[in-house]
């Protein structure tokens, strides 16, 4: 490391034995993944935890009262944009999880602001169901998103 001129951050380097530890790089966390169908354990990425809550933040920050001026139609845009660019990068390993952790966010965040934007009831949030949200306003479903990968 001298050699290249390189200092090492001791606060962010650790040894980590796989398959024993999981560790984080690059948003993704290393490790023990299980499969979905026979519950065989094998060694796989995954988006991290931190990532997902990141996300959702962004998501919640986006969908805030004060941006209830804005048209319904742009902010679901806007929202896909983030959406299809999370999802691309976070679509190698197991993503479904946390896929479905996202779009359930961010369907409750969205018919929140629908809710707010159209002075709505708390209690009426059944007003704007899932084929609303999907195929009359256009928002993506990364959910679906997973299955087109090679």
């Amino acid at each position: 490391m001298k050699r290249l001129k390189l200092t090492v951050n001791q606060q962010k380097t650790r040894i980590c034995r796989v398959p024993e530890e999981s560790f984080d790089f690059l948003g993704y966390t290393m490790g023990w993944c299980y499969r979905a169908r026979t519950g065989k354990a094998y060694i796989g990425t995954k988006p991290s935890k931190k990532r997902i809550t990141r996300i959702c933040e962004k998501i919640s920050q986006m969908t805030q009262r004060q941006w209830c001026w804005k048209e319904t139609k742009e902010l679901v845009g806007e929202l896909n944009l983030v959406l299809k660019g999370w999802g691309n990068y976070f679509r190698l390993g197991s993503v479904s999880k946390a896929y479905r952790a996202v779009d359930s966010h961010t369907r409750h965040r969205l018919r929140q602001w629908l809710c707010r934007k159209h002075k709505v009831r708390a209690s009426s949030r059944n007003r704007f169901w899932d084929k609303h949200l999907y195929q009359e306003l256009g928002l993506i479903r990364l959910e679906r998103f997973s299955t087109n990968l090679p």
